[in-house]
């Protein structure tokens, strides 16, 4: 069973605050939201197919977004190489292939990624910039932020209709 989560409303605390209180207030708000979107679903609940003929479950998406956290912030803007958690160079979508996964254990490796990438920017001003080893681009850990905020908002949209279907539970 996953752990009931309410997500805080500390975005409302740092609705005056600088740019990257707000930052990080918003990232944690959603990560949270996915988290609260799983709560109380048992493994198969979470492995369920519920807006068919899309593939998407709500672990998928948990895992997805550990392996989106682990690209942005440590491989694309910290330079590390800590692998994948999930896909292959052979299947890069294998983090949304549930059928085998241990919900716990993939619960379990979404926290931890989240604590690393919390490691990983902790000091670091939102005007460093890194070359994106994919794109060859210039960026700064600000779109990272962005890109992030971004992600979460449109697979939390995901989750809220899984959820629904699976569940009827609905919310904001």
């Amino acid at each position: 069973m996953a752990p009931e989560v309410v997500p805080e409303r500390g975005w409302t605390r740092h609705a005056a605050g600088d740019e990257r209180a707000l930052l990080d207030s918003w990232l944690d708000f959603h990560r949270q939201t996915l988290l609260w979107k799983c709560g109380g679903l048992t493994e198969e609940q979470l492995k369920t197919r519920a807006a068919e003929p899309s593939d998407l479950t709500l672990l998928g998406l948990v895992r997805h977004m550990a392996e989106v956290e682990r690209d942005w912030f440590r491989y694309r803007f910290a330079g590390e190489r800590p692998g994948y958690l999930y896909v292959t160079d052979d299947d890069m979508d294998a983090e949304f292939t549930v059928d085998g996964a241990d919900a716990e254990a993939d619960y379990a490796a979404y926290l931890a990624e989240i604590e690393a990438v919390r490691r990983t920017t902790a000091g670091r001003p939102l005007d460093e910039t890194f070359v994106d080893p994919r794109r060859g681009v210039e960026m700064n850990l600000r779109f990272v932020y962005t890109t992030m905020i971004q992600e979460y908002a449109r697979h939390n949209g995901h989750a809220d209709l899984l959820r629904e279907r699976i569940d009827g539970a609905t919310g904001h």
